[in-house]
């Protein structure tokens, strides 16, 4: 019978032996959670090291052990003696690999002992499992302690499913190469069928690494090595969505709430969460608090940053100094900023429990993730959550994993100290109802993709790999020579002036909420409307509403959604055509799939059609992934009416019958304009070109082929074209 075996460092199970009483407890959060569903399925099992050493252990001892932990856990007990630990654990992985992939090279160990040994627990980890494998099993490794055990599972079982994710960094082939078994790791990891990383900047670092150390070829994710195809893909973890946003009514939790708002006073809470270590940025996000506090004066005892470092590896000697620096620097910022009635900084070196974590969390105003390297950082995602009022605030390091999924946040160099106290500011201000709007996406965002769908993604992903897949400018610068236009326009009695939004009167922004119009924007189509002989016409993808809130107020003509609806100065919106939502949920779904693969990607509804945004996503991740996506939806909507439109940075389905050349035709149909100008800049503007005549003046926007006739080369060429019309009727050319 095929069964799931999952292999970690340490089980799920936490073990303790007091007063020669061993006692074991579940572990929650993290991987505990996000597995527990398959590992509580009868034919799963799990195999970690118990967390006592051997030593500690007698002969009944491991035999109760084992025979407990198989019965009533479903785990496989590997025994390490105290000199593995020290050698695989605080020597090869610590010392080695954890800098090294973290990219601190000053802190890396190359000890040919401690990589022996490092070899060696990787074997025992597959000695103590193998007994248990048959063929057709699915074996699911994690992170950076066991990067050897794929390799030895493939060896011996060929006929096996086996999945390995890191949870930390994959370094740049230039940090990777450094490193003396650099050969040796990568092999180890192909001994898996699918290799999955937190973001897409470690999948790429493989790949170059794979391909440049050992010759392996890829293409769209998928290595060619050892006579076997092996794909490599992004799963940025997720959290537990539920718990992190339970109301608590417990004594713990009250109490630990009660003493925040009694410290608090009328002060804001910046919060700062992280365990000891070099990577984690603390020393720098201290100065950065510091300088927000020097250059913001008005701050000055109401705002406070609470430091929780939690203990680890404090007996390493690069451990204890960087301990010291942060209560230097903890003390310094206190005694030379601080007064009798306030501390700038609370720093607790101290482990709190989640309860009393989840606490802070809801009192913060803001949360300060600033690591220099850091694989994915949980903590940032826990916080959103925990905010149900979803009025806290985050700024994220840009080295953090987390940070490809979070571009709505304020995402910083964590070595800039001024752009992180910029930062700091710009989001204790930032107004409510922003606050509001971006964490209401994500918390859609985590409750969708939380830690239990990430392990599921996986899992599904493993599973249904096949064994063999299969291999597989012409226009005229107007920027340069704009007199025939403007003399065209100058001359002629009535004019149809037809313009794009998006990417044409204004530049693309991250979040396509956030491209509102600028005052100097309406007072230039203002300007252009009230001109007599103007006809002005807004043609947008954008949906009716927005368009009706951002530009209803001025005396244009709107056409929405590509064309869909119509308003004609003065009158009330039309639709074009009578559609139907029949295709919607299906269509959403196979959109939701991707943007839960493509972090940055946004899935924006509208009243009658769907578009998949990426102007966020990775542009090698975007390289990849997009020709699924496309294909994905052509496959669905090529028997209905409805089509696949690609703008810019964006695949948007819709109906096919209705375009921006169909919508602007009420408009067109009206002989007595003599100058008819469309200026659009991406593929959904080639129809409302491909309707005009030689003697329109049809304008791309942008590089690209087109069926336009002219060319400006940006946004800004576009306002100060339109800005030049707008005063040739006072001003001789």
């Amino acid at each position: 019978m095929q069964k799931t075996i999952f292999v970690s460092n340490r089980l799920p199970v936490t073990l303790k032996k007091e007063d020669g009483h061993i006692s074991y407890h579940m572990s929650i959060g993290g991987l505990a959670t996000g597995l527990k569903s398959y590992h509580e399925s009868s034919s799963a099992l799990w195999a970690g090291w118990t967390g006592l050493p051997s030593e500690e252990l007698g002969a009944e001892d491991h035999k109760v052990i084992n025979e407990k932990l198989i019965e009533a856990y479903k785990c496989i007990p590997v025994s390490l003696s105290q000199n593995e630990i020290d050698q695989y654990y605080f020597g090869f992985s610590n010392s080695t690999i954890w800098p090294l992939f973290h990219y601190f090279n000053n802190y890396v160990s190359h000890n040919q002992s401690q990589w022996e040994a490092y070899k060696a627990v990787n074997v025992k980890f597959y000695e103590t499992i193998k007994p248990y494998i048959n063929e057709g099993d699915v074996i699911w490794i994690h992170d950076y302690q066991l990067m050897m055990l794929p390799g030895l599972i493939r060896e011996n079982h060929p006929n096996v499913k086996i999945g390995f994710f890191l949870h930390i960094p994959f370094p740049s082939y230039e940090i990777f190469r450094t490193v003396m078994w650099r050969e040796a790791i990568l092999k180890g990891i192909l001994g898996a069928d699918l290799i999955g990383f937190h973001t897409y900047d470690y999948v790429r670092h493989f790949l170059s690494s794979a391909r440049r150390l050992l010759g392996c070829e890829h293409h769209l994710n998928q290595i060619t090595y050892d006579e076997r195809y092996i794909r490599v893909d992004v799963f940025p973890m997720g959290i537990d969505y539920d718990f992190f946003t339970k109301q608590f009514n417990d004594e713990e939790y009250d109490r630990k709430i009660s003493e925040i708002e009694a410290s608090l006073y009328s002060q804001k809470m910046i919060l700062s969460i992280d365990r000891l270590d070099y990577t984690k940025g603390i020393p720098e996000r201290i100065k950065a608090f510091r300088r927000f506090l020097e250059l913001n004066s008005e701050y000055m005892g109401k705002v406070r940053l609470t430091l929780i470092v939690a203990p680890s590896r404090e007996a390493v000697d690069s451990y204890k100094e960087l301990l010291k620096e942060i209560q230097i620097l903890v003390s310094e910022t206190n005694g030379e900023l601080g007064t009798i009635n306030w501390q700038p900084i609370i720093f607790f070196f101290q482990a709190f429990s989640q309860k009393e974590l989840i606490a802070f969390y809801r009192k913060a105003d803001l949360l300060l993730v600033t690591p220099i390297r850091d694989g994915m950082n949980l903590v940032v995602k826990e916080y959103i959550a925990a905010r149900t009022d979803l009025k806290g605030m985050v700024v994220i390091s840009e080295t953090a994993g987390a940070a490809s999924e979070l571009g709505e946040y304020f995402i910083v160099n964590p070595n800039d100290i001024d752009e992180i106290a910029s930062a700091i500011k710009d989001a204790l201000e930032m107004l409510p109802a922003d606050r509001i709007t971006i964490n209401k996406t994500m918390h859609k965002r985590l409750k969708r993709y939380n830690v239990k769908f990430w392990a599921e993604e996986f899992m599904n992903t493993l599973t249904s790999i096949d064994p063999d897949p299969i291999l597989p400018l012409t226009q005229i610068d107007l920027d340069k020579n704009d007199e025939t236009i403007l003399s065209s326009y100058q001359n002629c009695k009535k004019r149809l002036i037809l313009l794009d939004y998006d990417g044409t009167l204004v530049g693309f922004k991250s979040i396509p909420e956030k491209a509102k119009p600028d005052k100097e924007l309406k007072l230039l189509l203002e300007k252009l409307a009230q001109d007599e002989k103007n006809t002005v016409v807004i043609v947008s993808g954008r949906d009716h509403i927005t368009l009706e809130k951002w530009l209803g107020e001025l005396k244009l003509n709107l056409v929405a959604t590509h064309g869909l609806w119509i308003k004609e100065i003065d009158k009330e919106w039309e639709m074009s055509l009578t559609l139907n939502n029949e295709w919607k949920n299906s269509i959403y779904h196979v959109m939701e799939v991707y943007a839960d693969r493509m972090p940055g990607s946004i899935i924006e509804e509208k009243d009658y059609s769907l578009a998949f945004h990426y102007r966020l996503c990775d542009p090698d991740l975007v390289t990849t992934k997009l020709h699924e996506v496309r294909e994905a939806l052509t496959a669905m909507t090529h028997s209905m009416t409805i089509g696949v439109q690609e703008g810019n940075k964006v695949l948007e389905v819709k109906d096919k019958r209705v375009n921006k050349g169909y919508g602007a035709s009420i408009f067109l149909k009206n002989p007595e304009y003599d100058f008819i100008m469309s200026i659009g800049d991406d593929i959904t503007d080639e129809d409302l070109f491909e309707v005009l005549k030689d003697s329109h003046y049809s304008i791309k926007v942008g590089l690209g082929n087109s069926k336009a006739r002219y060319r400006l080369r940006s946004w800004q060429s576009v306002r100060k074209l339109l800005s030049k019309l707008s005063n040739t009727e006072r001003n001789e050319i």
